[in-house]
């Protein structure tokens, strides 16, 4: 056998250099999402973050394939911080723990994903009920994972029609319904009322359920406030999804999965070329994510959290009080940070970056909506309307 070559690249390579051009271009990129940022109000993303005391790890191939709490073949991993996050999360949200299991994931829509791929796996005749409310991902997922499914009905409010479930259930019961709960609706921030629906399904006397919340956005708004609406595994959850660029802040997507362990290992498998169990949905993982996570966490505790989470909810308020005081009526959940306004004209939606749906916008006061910022919107949509 031959010797490596000594030609093959090095840690001191020179590395090709970019065009003029290139680099113009990429000049007008960062120009552009610079005074984008200064407008951005209408999704649910935290932008204030520094990471730059990890911008080392950005040179390394970190993956952590496989399942973050059994060994791997891949050593350039950061399973150890992943696990460290998951537990975090599983603590604000009442898991059980000897019987929890957890990864960081590529952000809601996975962590969804996952939550009903595991009602099916461990009903696989049931059906699935989400509002109308639900994100749109959802019904892509289902799609995916070709599920039998139906669409309840949403109150005004964005929250799940009781009525309309119990009736559908009701219509049903002779197969296990898998349950597509909200904390936090993604135009209206509405949290379904998990007590309300396991009410239902004993009422029914349904026995064999699985339920799912997607706590994106509030799965880390409610462990910091006062008297939260039930949303979480003490309450009958099986699995969680919570998303880590949201509120937490980060510049690329994430977040985490949370579930009943033993409903997980009914869907491992070992394999050979990793070395590890297949547990999650993707193969290759982010490994700079959980180390993202992790850095944040620590950095700001629950004690942090629970600051930054009063600030937004003031924020919130505050913008309710001065659409008010333009003569523009909106209106928010207790303990949402989505305040809900009448559509404004295009040119607004456009300019402050702002979701709607139908005759509603939103603004979502995370830490970067300022005062100021509010004030200067608020001053666009009411010269509009």
């Amino acid at each position: 056998m031959s010797a490596p070559s000594s030609n093959g690249p090095t840690a001191s390579a020179p590395q090709p250099a970019l065009s003029q051009a290139d680099r113009l271009r990429l000049d007008t990129l960062r120009r552009r999402l610079a005074g984008d940022a200064t407008r951005f109000a209408g999704y649910p993303v935290n932008a204030l973050f520094d990471y730059r005391e990890l911008f080392d790890l950005l040179g390394l191939p970190l993956n952590n394939i496989g399942d973050p709490w059994s060994p791997s073949l891949y050593g350039l991993n950061t399973h150890e911080f992943e696990q460290e996050v998951v537990a975090w999360f599983a603590r604000q949200t009442h898991a059980p723990e000897d019987d929890t299991w957890g990864y960081v994931t590529s952000g809601g829509t996975e962590g969804n994903l996952y939550g009903i791929f595991l009602g099916r796996e461990l009903h696989p005749e049931g059906m699935v009920y989400y509002s109308e409310d639900t994100h749109y991902s959802v019904a892509k997922v289902l799609r995916m994972l070709h599920v039998r499914n139906l669409m309840v009905r949403s109150n005004p409010d964005g929250r799940i029609d009781l009525h309309d479930l119990r009736e559908t259930l009701n219509l049903h019961r002779d197969v296990p319904p898998i349950l597509f709960l909200n904390a936090g609706t993604t135009m209206k921030g509405a949290v379904d009322d998990l007590p309300g629906v396991r009410a239902i399904l004993k009422d029914l006397a349904i026995r064999s359920y699985y339920i799912h919340v997607d706590a994106a956005l509030s799965g880390m708004i409610l462990p910091f406030v006062e008297e939260p609406d039930p949303f979480d595994f003490a309450h009958g959850a099986h699995s969680l999804s919570i998303s880590g660029h949201k509120f937490i802040g980060c510049p690329f997507p994430c977040g985490v999965a949370l579930a009943r362990r033993r409903i997980v290992d009914r869907i491992a498998r070992n394999v050979e070329y990793i070395g590890s169990l297949d547990t999650t949905v993707l193969g290759s993982r982010n490994g700079i994510a959980p180390v993202f996570l992790w850095y944040q966490i620590r950095r700001l505790g629950e004690s942090g959290f629970r600051t930054q989470t009063r600030q937004c909810l003031d924020a919130a308020e505050y913008a309710i009080r001065q659409f008010a005081a333009a003569g523009i009526r909106a209106w928010r959940h207790r303990h949402s940070v989505t305040v809900v306004f009448p559509r404004p004209a295009d040119a607004v939606v456009r300019r402050w970056h702002l979701a709607v749906h139908e005759d509603i916008a939103h603004v979502i006061t995370m830490q970067h909506v300022t005062p100021p910022l509010i004030d200067a919107l608020v001053a666009d949509v009411a010269a509009a309307s």
